[in-house]
Protein backbone atom coordinates (compact mmCIF):
# COMPACT_ATOMS: atom_id res chain seq x y z
CA UNK A 1 0.00 0.00 0.00
CA UNK A 2 1.81 3.21 -1.09
CA UNK A 3 0.97 7.38 -1.38
CA UNK A 4 2.48 8.95 -4.02
CA UNK A 5 2.48 13.09 -4.78
CA UNK A 6 2.17 14.71 -8.25
CA UNK A 7 5.31 13.95 -9.34
CA UNK A 8 5.09 10.37 -9.40
CA UNK A 9 7.35 10.15 -6.35
CA UNK A 10 6.33 7.89 -3.12
CA UNK A 11 5.46 9.30 -0.18
CA UNK A 12 4.75 6.83 1.93
CA UNK A 13 4.51 3.07 1.87
CA UNK A 14 3.43 -0.28 4.02
CA UNK A 15 5.57 -3.33 2.86
CA UNK A 16 5.52 -6.78 4.37
CA UNK A 17 1.95 -7.57 5.65
CA UNK A 18 0.59 -11.14 5.86
CA UNK A 19 -1.12 -12.32 2.63
CA UNK A 20 -3.85 -13.71 5.13
CA UNK A 21 -4.59 -9.53 6.84
CA UNK A 22 -7.51 -8.16 4.84
CA UNK A 23 -7.16 -4.44 3.07
CA UNK A 24 -8.98 -2.77 6.18
CA UNK A 25 -6.89 -4.51 8.47
CA UNK A 26 -3.41 -3.30 6.85
CA UNK A 27 -4.88 0.11 6.51
CA UNK A 28 -6.60 0.36 9.87
CA UNK A 29 -2.81 -0.88 11.59
CA UNK A 30 -0.78 1.14 9.10
CA UNK A 31 1.49 3.90 10.51
CA UNK A 32 -0.16 6.43 8.39
CA UNK A 33 -3.64 4.78 8.47
CA UNK A 34 -3.20 4.78 12.51
CA UNK A 35 -1.82 8.93 12.15
CA UNK A 36 -4.88 10.29 10.33
CA UNK A 37 -7.71 8.49 12.03
CA UNK A 38 -7.01 9.68 15.41
CA UNK A 39 -5.21 13.46 14.18
CA UNK A 40 -1.51 12.97 14.99
CA UNK A 41 -0.67 13.21 11.58
CA UNK A 42 0.82 16.86 11.13
CA UNK A 43 -1.45 17.81 7.82
CA UNK A 44 -1.54 21.80 6.44
CA UNK A 45 -4.32 23.48 7.72
CA UNK A 46 -7.08 24.29 6.02
CA UNK A 47 -7.15 26.42 2.74
CA UNK A 48 -9.17 28.44 0.56
CA UNK A 49 -10.32 26.35 -2.59
CA UNK A 50 -8.86 28.18 -5.36
CA UNK A 51 -10.69 31.32 -6.38
CA UNK A 52 -13.22 31.37 -3.76
CA UNK A 53 -13.19 31.57 -0.05
CA UNK A 54 -14.28 28.22 0.65
CA UNK A 55 -11.71 26.52 3.02
CA UNK A 56 -11.29 22.94 2.63
CA UNK A 57 -8.67 20.22 4.40
CA UNK A 58 -6.45 19.07 2.53
CA UNK A 59 -7.02 15.64 1.83
CA UNK A 60 -5.93 12.22 0.35
CA UNK A 61 -7.57 10.50 -2.87
CA UNK A 62 -8.90 7.46 -2.88
CA UNK A 63 -10.71 4.66 -4.62
CA UNK A 64 -14.13 3.04 -3.62
CA UNK A 65 -11.67 0.85 -1.37
CA UNK A 66 -11.16 3.30 1.06
CA UNK A 67 -14.05 4.78 3.55
CA UNK A 68 -15.07 8.68 3.05
CA UNK A 69 -13.42 10.78 5.62
CA UNK A 70 -12.45 14.13 6.12
CA UNK A 71 -8.59 13.18 5.06
CA UNK A 72 -9.52 10.87 1.75
CA UNK A 73 -12.03 11.86 -0.72
CA UNK A 74 -13.55 8.87 -2.39
CA UNK A 75 -16.07 8.35 -5.48
CA UNK A 76 -19.69 8.59 -5.33
CA UNK A 77 -21.34 5.45 -5.77
CA UNK A 78 -21.50 4.62 -9.47
CA UNK A 79 -25.66 3.74 -9.42
CA UNK A 80 -27.86 6.58 -10.21
CA UNK A 81 -25.01 8.87 -10.49
CA UNK A 82 -26.27 12.76 -11.02
CA UNK A 83 -24.22 15.15 -13.49
CA UNK A 84 -22.22 16.96 -11.27
CA UNK A 85 -21.54 13.23 -9.49
CA UNK A 86 -20.32 12.41 -12.71
CA UNK A 87 -18.24 15.46 -13.34
CA UNK A 88 -16.42 14.89 -9.34
CA UNK A 89 -15.81 11.06 -10.00
CA UNK A 90 -14.26 11.82 -12.98
CA UNK A 91 -12.04 14.43 -11.64
CA UNK A 92 -11.03 12.47 -9.02
CA UNK A 93 -10.31 9.64 -10.62
CA UNK A 94 -7.73 11.44 -12.65
CA UNK A 95 -6.31 13.07 -9.80
CA UNK A 96 -5.80 9.33 -8.63
CA UNK A 97 -4.31 8.52 -12.32
CA UNK A 98 -1.27 9.60 -10.71
CA UNK A 99 -0.60 6.74 -8.02
CA UNK A 100 -1.46 4.54 -10.80
CA UNK A 101 1.13 5.85 -12.64
CA UNK A 102 3.95 5.87 -10.02
CA UNK A 103 3.47 1.58 -9.89
CA UNK A 104 3.36 1.68 -13.60
CA UNK A 105 6.92 3.41 -13.54
CA UNK A 106 7.93 1.26 -10.74
CA UNK A 107 7.16 -2.26 -12.15
CA UNK A 108 8.27 -1.28 -15.44
CA UNK A 109 11.37 -0.17 -14.04
CA UNK A 110 12.28 -3.06 -11.91
CA UNK A 111 10.93 -6.55 -13.39
CA UNK A 112 11.71 -8.04 -10.35
CA UNK A 113 9.00 -6.55 -8.91
CA UNK A 114 6.42 -8.86 -11.79
CA UNK A 115 7.41 -12.02 -10.29
CA UNK A 116 7.33 -13.76 -6.73
CA UNK A 117 10.99 -13.15 -4.88
CA UNK A 118 12.65 -16.01 -3.61
CA UNK A 119 14.28 -14.29 -0.54
CA UNK A 120 12.76 -14.15 2.92
CA UNK A 121 10.16 -12.29 3.84
CA UNK A 122 12.80 -9.42 5.70
CA UNK A 123 14.76 -9.69 2.93
CA UNK A 124 12.31 -8.96 0.33
CA UNK A 125 10.60 -6.21 2.42
CA UNK A 126 14.16 -4.76 2.44
CA UNK A 127 14.65 -4.86 -1.40
CA UNK A 128 10.99 -3.03 -2.25
CA UNK A 129 12.33 -0.37 -0.15
CA UNK A 130 15.38 -0.13 -1.92
CA UNK A 131 13.62 -0.17 -5.22
CA UNK A 132 10.91 2.92 -3.72
CA UNK A 133 13.82 4.86 -2.99
CA UNK A 134 15.94 4.30 -6.32
CA UNK A 135 12.54 5.39 -8.27
CA UNK A 136 12.19 8.50 -6.17
CA UNK A 137 16.01 9.13 -6.14
CA UNK A 138 16.37 8.90 -10.29
CA UNK A 139 13.32 11.29 -10.81
CA UNK A 140 14.20 14.05 -7.98
CA UNK A 141 17.89 13.60 -9.80
CA UNK A 142 16.75 13.69 -13.79
CA UNK A 143 13.65 17.05 -12.95
CA UNK A 144 10.99 14.79 -12.81
CA UNK A 145 9.17 13.11 -16.57
CA UNK A 146 10.98 13.83 -19.37
CA UNK A 147 14.09 12.12 -18.37
CA UNK A 148 15.75 8.39 -19.38
CA UNK A 149 14.53 7.11 -16.07
CA UNK A 150 10.78 8.27 -17.25
CA UNK A 151 10.22 9.25 -20.67
CA UNK A 152 6.82 10.77 -21.29
CA UNK A 153 5.98 8.17 -23.22
CA UNK A 154 5.58 5.53 -20.35
CA UNK A 155 2.90 7.68 -18.63
CA UNK A 156 -0.51 8.28 -18.91
CA UNK A 157 -1.27 12.15 -20.84
CA UNK A 158 -3.60 13.96 -22.11
CA UNK A 159 -4.33 15.34 -25.48
CA UNK A 160 -7.21 17.97 -26.01
CA UNK A 161 -8.87 16.44 -22.27
CA UNK A 162 -8.72 12.51 -23.81
CA UNK A 163 -6.43 10.76 -22.04
CA UNK A 164 -3.56 8.73 -24.00
CA UNK A 165 -2.56 5.15 -22.28
CA UNK A 166 1.22 5.79 -21.15
CA UNK A 167 3.62 2.21 -22.80
CA UNK A 168 3.63 0.69 -19.11
CA UNK A 169 0.01 -0.01 -19.27
CA UNK A 170 0.69 -1.89 -22.60
CA UNK A 171 3.32 -4.23 -20.64
CA UNK A 172 2.59 -4.33 -16.95
CA UNK A 173 0.65 -7.10 -16.44
CA UNK A 174 1.85 -8.07 -12.94
CA UNK A 175 -0.31 -10.08 -10.84
CA UNK A 176 1.95 -8.62 -7.89
CA UNK A 177 0.83 -5.64 -7.99
CA UNK A 178 -3.45 -5.83 -7.41
CA UNK A 179 -6.54 -2.97 -6.69
CA UNK A 180 -7.46 -2.99 -3.01
CA UNK A 181 -10.41 -4.58 -1.62
CA UNK A 182 -12.82 -2.39 0.94
CA UNK A 183 -10.88 -1.36 3.82
CA UNK A 184 -13.96 -0.71 5.78
CA UNK A 185 -17.73 0.95 5.68
CA UNK A 186 -18.93 3.43 3.65
CA UNK A 187 -21.55 4.78 5.69
CA UNK A 188 -19.83 8.16 6.86
CA UNK A 189 -21.46 10.43 8.76
CA UNK A 190 -23.30 13.87 6.72
CA UNK A 191 -20.57 16.09 7.91
CA UNK A 192 -18.38 14.31 5.72
CA UNK A 193 -20.95 14.10 3.04
CA UNK A 194 -21.48 17.21 3.33
CA UNK A 195 -18.06 17.64 2.39
CA UNK A 196 -17.41 15.99 -0.13
CA UNK A 197 -20.79 17.46 -2.03
CA UNK A 198 -18.85 21.46 -1.40
CA UNK A 199 -15.88 19.70 -3.33
CA UNK A 200 -18.43 18.31 -6.10
CA UNK A 201 -20.03 21.58 -6.37
CA UNK A 202 -16.68 23.52 -6.54
CA UNK A 203 -15.17 21.15 -9.81
CA UNK A 204 -18.88 21.99 -11.13
CA UNK A 205 -18.42 25.60 -10.96
CA UNK A 206 -16.38 28.02 -12.91
CA UNK A 207 -14.41 28.68 -10.42
CA UNK A 208 -13.44 25.30 -10.29
CA UNK A 209 -14.11 23.31 -13.60
CA UNK A 210 -11.89 22.51 -16.27
CA UNK A 211 -13.08 22.71 -19.98
CA UNK A 212 -13.37 19.18 -21.28
CA UNK A 213 -14.22 17.70 -17.75
CA UNK A 214 -17.89 17.42 -19.21
CA UNK A 215 -16.97 15.25 -22.57
CA UNK A 216 -14.49 13.28 -20.57
CA UNK A 217 -17.00 12.68 -17.90
CA UNK A 218 -19.81 11.72 -20.23
CA UNK A 219 -17.63 10.33 -23.34
CA UNK A 220 -18.51 6.50 -22.83
CA UNK A 221 -21.93 7.60 -22.41
CA UNK A 222 -22.74 9.55 -24.92
CA UNK A 223 -21.08 6.79 -27.58
CA UNK A 224 -23.33 4.19 -25.82
CA UNK A 225 -26.23 6.37 -27.10
CA UNK A 226 -25.49 7.00 -30.38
Amino acid sequence: MAAADAEYKFTWVDIGDYGSMSDGDVWAESALGSALEDGSLDLPLSCFLPNTNIMFPHFFVGDEAFPLKTYMMRPYPKKDLSGPERIFNYRLSRARRVVENSFGILTTKWRVLRRSLCCSPDNAEVIVKALICLHNFLLTKEGGVGGRYCPRGLLDHEVNGIVEPGAWRNENNSPHIQELHRTGSNNAGRAIINLRNVLRDYVNSDEGAVEWQWDQAFHNINMNLN
